[in-house]
């Protein structure tokens, strides 16, 4: 019977040694389930997605730019040479028209000339509120220049271009005057009627 009780004792101390240890396992799988979903709520395993899709991206581009290079050499051929497209130097053009249809008689003439009026700047916004703000002495001015002009004016090939070039000089002279500066670039015509 001794030995009976001794068998027991034996066999109940490898039952708790398998509790002990199941115990401390399950603690540190408790333990290592908080710390990972901690750091997946504050988004620590995010951060790596999104550096690795980045580097997905810029290795994607690289041969993408690779492949558009090699094209254009195939393109070129042996004896051509592909240039890059300068960059662009120039503002981007502005456009306005003067609202308004201006008609004059011609210098001793029974005809008429009536025109309509735009203007092109490289420049800002301001020089377009110059020419609405100075429309007046403007149209007043082209319209004393479209007075000057003859029949033998209108028969010259390059009327319109001189014309044009001469609505230009007295635009900036005018805004110049008003406002310390022109900017414009050119002008042109989007009606030009004579009759």
């Amino acid at each position: 019977m001794a030995d009976e009780v001794v068998e027991e004792e034996a066999g109940g101390g490898k039952g708790g040694l398998i509790k002990t240890i199941a115990l401390v396992v399950g603690i540190l799988l408790l333990v290592a389930i908080t710390i990972g979903g901690t750091l997946f709520l504050s988004g620590f395993f995010e951060a790596d997605e999104e550096a690795a899709a980045e580097a997905a991206v810029a290795a994607l581009e690289a041969i993408a730019s690779e492949e558009a290079a090699a094209a254009a050499a195939a393109l070129a051929g042996p004896d051509r040479v592909v240039l890059d497209s300068p960059e662009n130097k120039r503002y981007e053009q502005t456009y306005f028209e003067v609202a308004q249809t201006m008609t004059s008689n011609l210098n001793n003439s029974r005809k008429v000339m009536q025109v309509k009026v735009f203007i092109m700047t490289h420049y800002d916004e301001r020089v377009i509120a110059h020419m609405e703000k100075h429309d007046f002495p403007v149209r007043s001015a082209l319209a004393r220049i479209m007075s000057q002009k003859t029949e033998s004016d209108l028969a010259r090939p390059t009327f319109r271009q001189e014309l044009a070039e001469e609505f230009r000089l007295e635009i900036n002279s005018i805004l110049e005057r008003l406002e310390d500066f022109g900017g414009i670039e050119s002008v042109g015509f989007t009606e030009f009627v004579v009759q």
